[in-house]
């Protein structure tokens, strides 16, 4: 039997949260160790509810969830979207604008595959989410990624990421709020971005699944209220913050000027029916998720579980002489900055060592396209003890390392 090699086309596709790392986690798991997992925001796993109310809409439908539906979605959940964007100020915005996804990640592969041919770039933010630079690449196009510097507070500077726009380049990528970084964009940082795409005549690609996780008074604004004319694809979902990412159900919709979108759209409901349909249950909790009591916000607030756990994150690197963070203003991960190094220090390379001997599951940073190697990104799910003692365990492997007490592991593999 010949060889079975992946296509070309995978060569620059990437998706490390759930690589090499992840294997070896559940390796070890397997051979009987207790693995703290600080690599993917599920909720579920660190024992967040999705809220009754919504369960009980899957369950009561499930009699009418037992058949295909609309390529784009169920009714009821298309307009509740559709009433919450009109409701947080983007207008225009109807039921049949909206398509139900299998989640976003699911939403931002159709969404490109639509639009892009090769030889056509992108602007990504970098770190990014890195399903983003994938989905781009896949098509065979090119993500070109824009600086997002920590010392602006990770958000990016729109003059920047005008120089890197070339008659190649069809859209321009927003993650607000950020995932690694939890930057929250402020309103003329957004207003630049708009700027950036109406001078370039760029389609916006504004990723909001984190839109209602907030801290400290962080303001979340939409960027479809700032684009006018502009093309703009808005995305959320019930993942993160209605915690339920099992029922893989994500939205978008397209705002902006309708004239050359036709097509665009009619390609869209091409793939979108070539899936058939999305999973139908899930859809049955959006309208009562959208309409109903915001629990987030309890979670959210500074007494709330999340607030304390970001706060447990923030004393444990404050704590520390190796690490410093950007405090994030919102979604569920902080990016840490490893700031005093040994000679040859790697991300990869602390990542695989914190695994093997202190049994912590954390992101290298450089696996969100950066070219820097000394950040790494957890998540502020855990209980406040169990970060307490993530921190206790990162701290004591770097005073070793620094003293010369330690030989890192290489990462197995070319990439983790």
């Amino acid at each position: 039997m010949s060889k079975l090699h992946p296509s070309r086309h995978l060569v620059n596709v990437r998706y490390e949260i759930r690589g090499p790392l992840a294997r070896r986690a559940d390796e070890l798991e397997r051979k009987g160790y207790d693995i703290i997992k600080l690599n993917i925001g599920n909720p579920a796993a660190f024992g967040f509810r999705t809220p009754e109310s919504m369960r009980l809409a899957v369950i009561e439908n499930l009699r009418d969830a037992e058949g295909y539906c609309h390529q784009k979605g169920i009714f009821p959940a298309r307009e509740a979207v559709a009433a919450d964007a009109q409701t947080r100020g983007i207008r225009g915005v109807t039921p049949d604008d909206v398509f139900i996804g299998n989640g976003v990640s699911e939403l931002i592969l159709m969404t490109m595959e639509a639009l892009l041919e090769p030889g056509d770039e992108v602007l990504v933010p970098s770190p990014d989410y890195p399903l983003w630079t994938a989905a781009i690449s896949l098509t065979g196009a090119t993500p070109v990624h824009y600086p997002c510097r920590a010392e602006n507070g990770f958000a990016p500077d729109p003059e920047e990421i005008a120089k890197l726009v070339t008659p190649r380049c069809k859209a321009l990528v927003v993650i607000n709020p950020n995932n690694p970084t939890g930057a929250v964009y402020s309103r003329k940082v957004l207003e630049g971005l708009v700027d950036v795409a109406r001078e370039n005549d760029l389609v916006c690609f504004s990723d909001e699944i984190y839109d209602r996780i907030l801290y400290d008074g962080a303001e979340h604004i939409p960027l479809a209220t700032l684009t006018g004319d502009v093309p703009c694809a808005t995305f959320g979902g019930l993942s993160k913050v209605y915690r339920a990412c099992g029922l893989r159900t994500g939205w978008v919709y397209l705002t902006g000027t309708r004239e050359g979108a036709p097509e665009y759209l009619r390609a869209l409901e091409l793939l979108a029916s070539l899936r058939l349909c999305a999973n139908v249950p899930g859809q049955w909790a959006v309208q009562t998720a959208l309409g109903g009591k915001q629990s987030i916000y309890e979670l959210t607030a500074p007494n709330g579980r999340l607030g304390k756990q970001r706060r447990a994150v923030l004393r444990g690197v404050e704590a520390s002489p190796h690490l410093e963070v950007v405090a994030p203003r919102g979604a569920l991960y902080a990016f840490v900055h490893v700031k005093s190094k040994p000679p040859g220090f790697s991300d990869r390379e602390l990542a695989m060592t914190l695994l093997e001997r202190e049994h912590l599951l954390i992101v290298p940073g450089s696996s969100f396209n950066v070219d820097y190697t000394d950040h790494f990104r957890v998540t502020l799910l855990p209980e406040e003890e169990t970060i307490d003692e993530v921190f206790r365990r990162i701290n004591r492997l770097m005073d070793d390392w620094m003293d010369g007490r330690l030989e890192p592991k290489s990462v197995r593999g070319a990439t983790v």
